[in-house]
């Protein structure tokens, strides 16, 4: 299997199957059953669209102001990564948002860093852990544990960084294997990443669009359809091809990185402790404030909150400063979806999204 989505064959292999999705489900309905728990929220999709120009535009805004600094923290986190592996590396990044930054590390890898390198891109579900035939089919390949390195885009609050390393942990004591859990991101809002280019809460560009700059390549699945010896599976977005970025953005940000790679220096230490405080502080005063028992209905960040405002029903859009140009998207978003949006200065984050109670009437 060779799955590379809208990516050229080289760049990627989605270790993914894809589906074709018929019942999707819309984004209330889905809502209800998530927060109900009548059903896991990876079992559902619900349809994505096309962004508006109005969207677009902002998004080439995003790139404009922000690709520099995104290509700048690629060749960090490449640097990173081969000052923790030696030999070939192993890069597998977390479908989907990881996967246009494992798509760049693995040129810049082999370019700059004149390593061997393979990217595959793979599942990983909150509660659920990652995708235990995917790793077994990485190994089978014959890429040795020790040169597997997990990518992603960014924490928010650390979630899928604990899930990763707890999955791990589970697969390395079933299987005998000294697999590293951590993970590398381009920025480690929750301090919980093993290895990161910036702490920093500033606009990814790839993180404001859906399958257009992911390899038109849905959010994972795994319900009735996947069998045991199944990868999770994915919907791939073929109407959308005239309109996809995915190989463009990712070819311009090696390009600017490259560019660049003579005059990069050594890569600073990340503050993680602070990080995580800041994180942990703002959580339990954020469920406090609004009233929230259930920290998942809380997502700190451009990254999560972009998510929220495009494929779950929010209750509440908070920003630092609704005039910034890192969030000009999600005010956007906000009013073509009507959704109230809260300024608070003190915020530690550009933005947070609340998501609204689906199940307290």
């Amino acid at each position: 299997m060779n799955f590379s989505g809208s990516y050229r064959a080289g760049d990627v292999r989605f270790l993914l199957k894809p589906l074709a999705l018929h019942d999707f489900v819309d984004v209330p309905e889905k809502e209800y059953l998530i927060q109900s728990g009548q059903r896991h929220y990876s079992e559902m999709l619900s349809p994505e669209s096309l962004p508006s120009e109005r969207y677009l535009a902002l998004f080439r805004q995003a790139c404009a102001a922000n690709l520099a600094r995104m290509a700048h923290d690629c060749l960090s986190l490449a640097s990173l990564i081969a000052q923790r592996r030696s030999g070939a590396v192993t890069l597998v990044s977390l479908a989907r948002a990881g996967t246009p930054i494992g798509v760049v590390l693995k040129h810049l890898l082999a370019t700059v860093l004149q390593r061997d390198v393979t990217h595959y891109s793979v599942s990983i579900i909150r509660d659920r852990g990652i995708d235990q035939v995917a790793l077994e089919h990485i190994l089978a390949a014959g890429h040795a544990p020790e040169s597997i390195v997990f990518v992603d885009g960014w924490t928010g609050k650390g979630v899928i960084s604990r899930e990763l390393e707890s999955a791990i942990a589970e697969f390395n004591a079933r299987r005998g294997t000294r697999i590293d859990g951590g993970l590398y991101v381009l920025s480690d809002l929750a301090g919980t990443a093993a290895c990161a280019a910036s702490c920093d809460d500033y606009l990814i560009p790839s993180s404001i669009l859906n399958a257009t700059v992911s390899g038109l390549v849905s959010r994972s699945i795994l319900n009735e359809a996947i069998g045991p010896a199944d990868f999770h599976g994915c919907v791939y977005y073929q109407q959308f091809a005239l309109h996809d970025q995915s190989q463009r953005f990712a070819d311009d940000l090696v390009a600017q990185a490259l560019a660049m790679a003579p005059l990069q220096g050594t890569p600073s230490a990340m503050d993680k402790d602070r990080a995580a405080a800041v994180s942990r502080g703002y959580m339990r005063a954020a469920l406090a404030r609004h009233g929230i028992a259930d920290v998942n209905l809380i997502k700190p960040g451009i990254g999560e909150a972009t998510r929220v405002l495009l494929r779950r029903t929010p209750r509440l859009l908070i920003l630092r400063d609704a005039g910034a140009p890192e969030v000009a998207h999600l005010v956007l978003l906000a009013e073509e979806k009507n959704i109230p949006v809260q300024v608070d200065p003190g915020l530690p984050y550009h933005a947070v999204s609340l998501i609204r109670s689906a199940v307290d009437g």
